[in-house]
């Protein structure tokens, strides 16, 4: 992908925000995710730990990030560890980054080889009391690959057992879901990037044509940006696929008198876009697809003009629970009586809606943050409401990522097309 060059003023910045959270006589520590093995001598790609590339720009593996802001020593107090020179690996993987490189990326002036970490944590473990350890703390991980930061974690425990050891997750994490001009920036050309793949498949996408060749599409549009997919699996759904909230097989055909549900968004320079949009194979919506894709765009947007700083996304829920229970409504899909308790989906409820309408984004498409905790400016968050009618093989969502403002919100996606005569209209010109 495209060497997209972010200032390393902005993960100075970051390191001295963290290092400001931190208490007194401590020192903190990052590792770089694992290279995970797939199968024979094959590996799957490299994806760096986001905490680590927020304070860094590394995207490299076999990377050590020690922070220690009470070190008297100014060429101490943040030190890169990045794997040691290897002429051997070069020739296979062509070259790695050199100390000068790592550190006109990530602004730190003290860069060594991965050897010597052991001995220089050694001696600053034997000054300092409080160790900060970075751990995978999503409320949606369930941890169940051992991570180079677990096996730390037990290096340490086991070498050092009377440290005191706190989370850093509390502290990145807080920092993280408040998304600085940069990384607006950033998140507002991966979204850019989403919607010229879309305009491009709405020329594309037909009767007969297979929902592999659509993923190719957007894939063309995104690389020849200089960008990759986000960070999670394409769904390219038509039919009934467009009711399986996760589909990710891409490998049925498109049908005349079908939609197609489409999940997928660009990464750009580690930060995700997130979109889906919901369209008709043949370019045109029949009545009753028109009226439920209106039903989720009026749920949407009801729930857009909610998204402002107070109010928590488990409040914004049950927003949009209540128009998408009216919709549901009028669309005879329930009763009245079906939706009366909101907080607790019923049934009959939860059979067309299954979901929630929103969670955070960024390095993460499911990026860290509170559900409790009141909407600030800076944060972006997704908006995607839907309705899913299996016995009618129709699945509509639709999806744009919101940044909140102190004024409210901005709509990082506003430009790409979203209004169903839009749609139609772009798909037959």
């Amino acid at each position: 992908m495209k060497k997209v060059q972010v200032n390393s003023s902005f993960f100075s910045e970051n390191r001295q925000k963290l290092a400001k959270l931190m208490l007194k006589d401590s020192v903190a520590i990052i590792n770089s995710n694992d290279i995970m093995p797939s199968n024979a001598d094959g590996s799957m790609k490299f994806l760096q730990n986001s905490d680590l590339f927020y304070l860094t720009g590394i995207n490299q593996e076999d990377t050590i990030l020690m922070l220690d802001p009470s070190s008297p020593d100014e060429s101490k107090k943040e030190i890169l560890f990045i794997r040691d020179y290897n002429p051997e690996l070069e020739v296979w993987e062509g070259k790695k980054l050199s100390p000068p490189d790592a550190s006109e990326i990530s602004g730190i002036k003290t860069v060594l080889e991965l050897s010597k970490f052991e001995s220089i944590f050694h001696d600053v473990m034997c000054t300092r009391q409080n160790v900060y350890l970075n751990t995978n703390d999503h409320d949606r991980s369930r941890n169940v690959v051992e991570s180079r930061d677990m096996r730390f974690i037990k290096y340490c425990r086991n070498s050092y057992p009377l440290h005191t050891y706190h989370r850093l997750s509390k502290l990145i994490y807080s920092l993280r879901v408040i998304k600085s001009d940069e990384e607006i920036e950033l998140l507002q050309k991966a979204c850019d990037i989403t919607g010229a793949g879309f305009r491009r498949i709405l020329k594309f996408v037909k009767p007969g044509v297979m929902e592999y060749e659509i993923q190719a599409e957007f894939a063309h549009e995104f690389i020849r940006q200089g960008s990759s997919y986000a960070d999670y699996e394409p769904i390219i759904a038509t039919g009934e696929n467009s009711c399986f909230l996760h589909y990710i097989k891409n490998d049925d055909q498109c049908n005349d008198g079908d939609i197609l549900l489409l999940d997928l968004a660009a990464g750009y320079a580690n930060y995700n876009a997130d979109m889906t949009r919901t369209i008709p194979v043949n370019g045109k919506f029949t009545k009753r697809q028109k009226d439920v894709y209106n039903s989720v765009l009026r749920a949407m947007k009801g729930t857009i003009k909610e998204m402002k700083p107070g109010k928590s996304l488990n409040e914004l829920k049950l927003v949009t629970r209540e128009l998408i229970a009216k919709e549901l409504v009028d669309l005879k899909l329930v009763t009245p009586e079906d939706v009366k308790d909101l907080k607790n989906k019923s049934a009959n409820f939860k059979k067309y809606y299954p979901h929630d309408v929103s969670h955070f984004l960024g390095l993460g498409v499911h990026d860290v943050g509170d559900f409790d905790e009141p909407m600030k400016a800076g944060m972006v968050l997704t908006c995607e409401p839907g309705i899913y009618i299996r016995e009618e093989k129709l699945g509509i969502r639709i999806e744009n990522d919101i940044l909140i403002t102190a004024k409210g919100n901005n709509d990082l996606m506003a430009n790409i097309p979203s209004e169903a005569e839009e749609i139609e209209e772009l798909m037959n010109s």
